[in-house]
């Protein structure tokens, strides 16, 4: 019991101790007071101001002195409000409102930080998103509230776009609370030790939190040895945190062998890291920002048995007070702690458990590094050279990921040359270009693209020029001519009408950092570039660099190596098994049963059983008979033979080891339809199986090292062999043959059929006391035939049939396989709903199959299109894969088509409802049915904190409408969408059956009206209307065919969108004549795959679960096959329980109830809009979903390139 509670015990101390750590101890629980209000006007500043009432200490929330505002003096991305809170302040949350009563305002922005109003850092919201949504008026209050919070003095916001018919204007404030903070600097030749208490118990637990800012990218935090050598240690190393834990002991055991733990990346930013370590026995969490690492280190407790002192800052050699044995730690600590104490606090109050070794100090100086980020290929910087001297003379520092780039180019005066100095390869590489003169060329350095800071000095004069890279020098000697230095030397690039040799050169413009940059003998102060009074520059982002690890956390999956640009990552899958853009698609069949699928004959074959999941293949051999027979070998004696022993002996305990792994086993065994083992069993004057008092005298042990007594396929416990079950032994007193103890050999052949145990570990034997008795044993191969997911199916013969599924859990990466057949042309095959977020999976036309989904950077999608209908009644084979690198789709044989994600995009796809498809409802005369849209943007955190102004605050520049619907009514109105603002959208059918749409974007204008005389489409037959807007500029498609453009006057923004409505339409404020018509008319007939956007009414009435966003008046129902259903007019047969009112009842024409509290039946389906046949090949899934997401992963940004080539 005593070791059941530690083990209870242990876990609980190793539950996560964020709220505990002592990092954030001092801060109150409640942090968002409003820190800016009550700032003096000194404490804001800008890049520039449109006039002094427009100036920075006129930018508090909801003040409207001054012009209302901050204005810059021009608007572009160069422009920036600055706020100084006046000490380290723990920042929560951010909130922004344009120019008081102007059209001023940002509609989204970066934000960055600072402790000393240097070296900005850039707030990541999550992973690769950067950009925060601003506003779409001058009064309404954004707030965002920041996850995780920072510590920082200063902040910074800058404008990335704004209204483009006024100018960038901004009011803010800043919301958190004081920050504790004890800070100890350390100068790289200094050390604390800290000598812990001598108590006789040591602690159960040791937790080191701290909080570190290195100035090198090298040094030790902490150190913390044992008597013979042991010892634990914080360590950076090129800017990577890792975490030693050495036992020291060469009498270990070698499975006890150091380990290293690494985390971080880049973490010499001279910016503040958080870092957690938590140890209990050889259990290890290690965590360093956000990313944590457990370990279970291996041997007893005795192996973290440590001396009572800890180092922090570097390891003092004992004896010498100034003597380091390794490179100590440059940089600052803030709030360090020891299992809660503070050690800092200590060393302020100079206690004698703390020894300070070296220049020791308790305040962090501030970097006045000024560093430049070349954000793309086409930036630079252009600064004056060191015009008329005899030589050329420049240093800097750079850090880059990218392979290759142009770092500088300078021309000579006179004519008489240029230079340019480059990246090609990874190294660093000068020409010189002389008149008359081959190009004289040297290289120095290499693997330069590593993302640390590199040092590079190049000088040419007279005779000579030299590269010094790091520590690598190259000379090259010169005809002896004189080195006239130019005007200018442009960093990271060339002016576009450049015409110098060199400059233009297909390796393009270098993306990195460059900092610390001199020509001749002159620093160069990038800040008065930034001001305008040096040089110039394009793209640039100064005093910041923003460089990234992409490759931090990796989503190279499957042991994928992971390599990365500035922009980007890849994926090496060389020797994974795996293929596609982060190694997740399996390159082998799931079994057997898939490889017969594919014509292929017996033999070797890699199998895959969990497909795309995180178990490798293996290698089986399958066997092609009337079956499909997966045949897995082991590695134990083909042959055991026994003989006597003393009674209760062991006579065999023989272990059996296979190639695969146990969960790789484990998978193969579940897929399968069936599996056995056989066991052939030789005796001559045998034991029985059991002693005389009824102990089992053999047994097996299976998968999950559970002991079974029981043999062949017999229920458990019933020891009985395979003949004693059919009564065909050769004693019917025996249930086995051996047990019959007669002096011959005989034999029994033993299938152990219960594959949930399935394979055999191991076999033991022991004996009964016969001294003579032999026998002998051979384990044949696990045999499984069968796959359960391959040859399931599930046939949708109505619209609303369907099929009950969870919802799709693939964040970062998933993939969905499928055949299908059908003879219609045109249906949802899957979809799943988030709330902004979907995946679909759709035959949109005979001939296109098309994948789309949603992950926040707006919809993306992917179509294969054929040169044959798909809707031909044959089988085809879909396979569509998204990951955070893009989406894929290939239906067939034919080729496949991929999309990129956006490359600082939203990555995760956040899906809440269960998979289900469009339906058809009909609608009685008099019916409607109204969506409300206030339920579908739900009031956050993040959203404004105007109530009253919420919704209208929703903006529309674009939206997609598709419905299909089936009439003989006219007028009709198919669609009306409403607004606060007495905007709207009528989608009708005029008297003669023509369709009509009309656009009302301004209530104090006419409605855009347009008339499309296809045809009369009140003729009963099925037909589908798809408008496409953006902003003025609307495309209509009908049936697939007929496509028509108009342009709209009334302007470009649909605002504040309310409610849209199917069928009656009451109150029609504001409406022309004809829309007023159409809505007291209202719609009789079927409607099917309505959509606006990312609404779906018919899908919302009948979600199981959710906010009442749908109210139906009348008889609305479900309908069995829009295409060939009911003639409209004529009561459809209902398929499910009406919508609304009562049983065998409608509902007045002035009632209404919300949907969602409709009696249902049938809840979450997945209903056929086409008649298909799903079979599910190779997926876990019964509907052929596949989803393997890495658990080690951890939300948002504004698509920055063209939804037409990325999504």
């Amino acid at each position: 019991m005593a070791s059941v509670a530690w083990a209870v015990l242990k876990v609980l101390l190793l539950l996560p101790t964020q709220t505990w750590s002592p990092v954030g101890a001092g801060n109150p629980p409640d942090c968002d007071a409003p820190l800016a209000s009550a700032l003096p006007r000194s404490s804001f500043s800008s890049s520039s101001e449109l006039s002094s009432s427009h100036g920075p200490g006129f930018s508090r929330l909801n003040r409207r002195d001054g012009a209302g505002g901050w204005t810059p003096l021009v608007s572009n991305k160069y422009q920036w409000l600055q706020i100084d809170l006046g000490e380290r302040m723990e920042v929560t949350a951010v909130a922004t409102q344009g120019g008081y009563g102007s059209s001023d305002w940002v509609t989204s922005y970066l934000l960055m930080f600072s402790d000393g109003g240097r070296n900005w850092k850039q707030y990541r919201r999550e992973e690769s998103i950067w950009g925060f949504p601003g506003n779409t008026n001058a009064d309404s209050v954004v707030h965002y509230r920041l996850q995780p919070p920072f510590e920082a003095r200063f902040l910074r916001f800058l404008p990335l776009a704004w209204n483009p018919r006024g100018r960038i204007g901004m009011r803010i404030e800043v919301y958190g609370c004081a920050y504790k903070s004890e800070v100890v600097y350390f100068d790289g030749q200094s050390a604390l030790l800290y000598r812990l208490d001598k108590k006789p118990l040591k602690p159960i637990r040791d937790v080191i939190s701290l909080k570190f800012k290195a100035m090198q990218s090298n040094g030790i935090l902490l150190h913390r040895e044992g008597q013979h050598g042991n010892h634990i240690t914080l360590e950076l190393i090129k800017g990577k945190l890792v975490f030693f834990l050495n036992s020291g002991n060469a009498k270990l055991p070698s499975t006890i062998a150091p380990v290293t733990l690494t985390l971080g990346s880049l973490l010499d930013d001279q910016h503040w890291h958080s870092v957690l370590i938590e140890l209990l026995d050889t259990q290890v969490n290690f965590t360093v920002d956000k990313h944590t690492h457990h370990f279970q280190a291996k041997g007893d407790s005795s192996y973290l048995d440590l001396n009572f002192e800890i180092s922090f800052g570097g390891i003092p050699t004992p004896g010498r007070s100034r003597a380091f044995r390794r490179k100590s730690f440059h940089g600052c600590l803030e709030n360090l702690y020891y299992n809660g104490v503070d050690v800092t606090e200590l060393a302020k109050k100079h206690k004698p458990q703390i020894l300070m070794m070296g220049n020791v100090s308790f305040s962090c100086p501030q970097p006045q590094t000024v560093p430049v980020t070349f954000l793309s290929s086409r930036s630079y910087l252009a600064l004056p050279g060191n015009s008329g001297e005899d030589k050329v003379s420049v240093t800097f520092q750079f850090r880059t990921w990218n392979r290759a780039g142009h770092l500088l180019f300078g021309e000579l005066r006179r004519g008489s040359g240029s230079f340019v100095l480059f990246l090609k390869d990874g190294k660093l590489k000068l020409s010189l270009f002389q008149p008359g003169q081959s190009p004289r060329n040297v290289t120095a350095g290499a693997g330069l693209n590593d993302g640390q800071w590199h040092s590079v000095s190049f000088s040419a004069k007279w005779s000579h020029m030299n590269v010094v890279v790091d520590d690598d020098t190259a000379v090259q000697p010169l005809v002896a001519v004189l080195i006239d230095s130019g005007d200018t030397y442009y960093f990271g690039g060339c002016l576009d009408n450049s015409s110098g040799s060199g400059c233009k050169s297909p390796l393009g413009g270098f993306q990195g950092c460059l900092r610390l940059i001199t020509i001749g003998d002159k620093a160069v102060d990038p800040i008065l570039v930034q001001q305008g009074a040096l040089g110039s520059f394009r793209d640039l982002q100064i005093d910041s660099c923003g460089i990234t690890d992409r490759c931090l956390p990796s989503y190279c999956e499957h042991g994928g190596e992971c390599s990365q640009s500035w922009d980007t990552f890849s994926c090496d899958c060389l020797g994974t098994g795996y293929t596609g853009e982060t190694c997740h698609s399996s390159l082998y069949e799931q079994s057997c049963e898939a490889h017969k699928h594919r014509g292929n004959p017996s033999g070797l074959y890699y199998i895959d059983a969990d497909g795309s999941g995180p178990l490798g293949p293996f290698l089986v051999y399958c066997n092609m008979t009337d079956a499909a027979w997966t045949v897995v070998q082991h590695g134990g004696p083909d042959a055991v033979t026994l003989r006597g022993a003393p009674s209760g002996h062991p006579r065999s305990a023989v272990s059996f080891a296979y190639a695969a792994g146990a969960g790789q086993l484990r998978s193969a065994v579940n897929l399968a339809e069936r599996c056995e083992q056989r066991l052939a069993l030789r005796c001559g004057t045998a034991r029985r199986p059991d002693s005389r008092d009824g102990t089992p005298l053999s047994w097996w042990v299976g998968r999950t090292n559970e002991t079974h007594t029981s043999w062949g396929g017999s229920l458990p416990d019933a020891q009985k062999c395979t003949c004693g079950l059919e009564g065909n032994c050769i004693d019917s007193q025996y249930y086995c043959n051996c047990d019959a103890g007669r002096n011959e050999w005989t034999s029994d052949t033993i299938v152990l059929s219960q594959k949930e145990h399935l394979p055999v570990t191991q076999i033991v034997m022991t004996d009964a006391g016969r001294p003579h008795s032999e026998a002998a044993y051979t384990l044949g191969p696990l045999l499984c035939r069968g796959d359960q997911s391959f040859w399931n199916s599930a046939s949708f013969n109505t619209e609303t049939s369907y099929l009950h599924f969870p919802a799709f859990h693939g964040e970062l990466t998933a993939d969905v396989c499928f055949f299908f057949k059908t003879t219609v042309s045109s249906g949802v095959f899957m979809e799943n709903l988030g709330i902004t977020d979907f995946i679909r999976i759709e035959l949109r036309a005979p001939t296109e199959v098309t994948f789309s989904f949603d992950v926040g950077n707006g919809p993306c999608e992917v179509t294969v299109q054929s040169p044959t209908p798909f809707n031909d009644n044959q089988w085809h084979h879909v396979r569509a894969e998204r990951n955070v690198k893009g989406a894929s789709l290939q239906v067939d044989q034919l080729p496949q088509k991929m999309q990129p994600a956006p490359a600082d995009g939203h990555v995760r796809l956040q899906l809440n409802s269960q998979l289900f498809i469009e339906i058809s409802a009909y609608f009685a005369t008099g019916s409607s049915m109204t969506y409300h849209f206030q339920e579908h943007y739900t009031l956050s955190e993040n959203s404004s904190s105007l109530v009253s102004s919420l919704h209208r605050d929703v903006t529309l520049t674009r939206e997609m409408i598709t419905l299909s619907f089936r009439t003989t009514r006219t007028p009709s109105l198919l669609l009306y969408v409403s607004s606060f603002y007495e905007e709207y959208l009528s989608v009708i059918l005029a008297n003669n059956g023509s369709l009509q749409i009309r656009y009302k974007l301004d209530r104090h204008q006419n409605p855009d009206a347009f008339t499309f005389d296809f045809k009369n489409m009140a003729d009963g037959q099925l037909h589908q209307v798809k408008i496409n807007r953006e902003e003025a500029v609307v495309m209509v498609e009908v049936n697939q065919s007929t496509k028509k453009q108009v342009i709209l006057s009334s302007g470009t923004e649909f605002n504040a969108v309310k409610s849209l409505i199917l069928g009656k339409v009451l109150e029609a404020a504001g409406a022309d004549p004809d829309t007023r018509r159409a809505a007291t008319s209202g719609f009789t007939g079927c409607l099917s795959a309505v959509r606006f956007g990312r609404a779906a009414p018919l899908k919302a009435a009948l979600r199981p679960s959710g906010p009442s966003r749908v109210t139906v008046r009348g008889h609305v129902a479900p309908m069995a096959r829009c295409a060939a259903g009911a003639a409209s007019g004529s009561p459809a047969r209902e398929l499910a329980p009406r919508l609304a009112g009562g049983a065998g009842r409608s509902g007045p024409a002035d009632e209404g109830e919300p949907l969602v509290n409709a009696d249902r039946r049938d809840s979450a389906v997945i209903g056929g809009v086409i008649a298909v046949v799903i079979f599910i090949l190779l997926c876990i899934t019964a509907i052929a979903i596949r989803i393997y997401q890495q658990r080690k992963l951890r939300k948002e940004n504004e698509s920055k390139v063209s939804k037409k080539e990325e999504c």
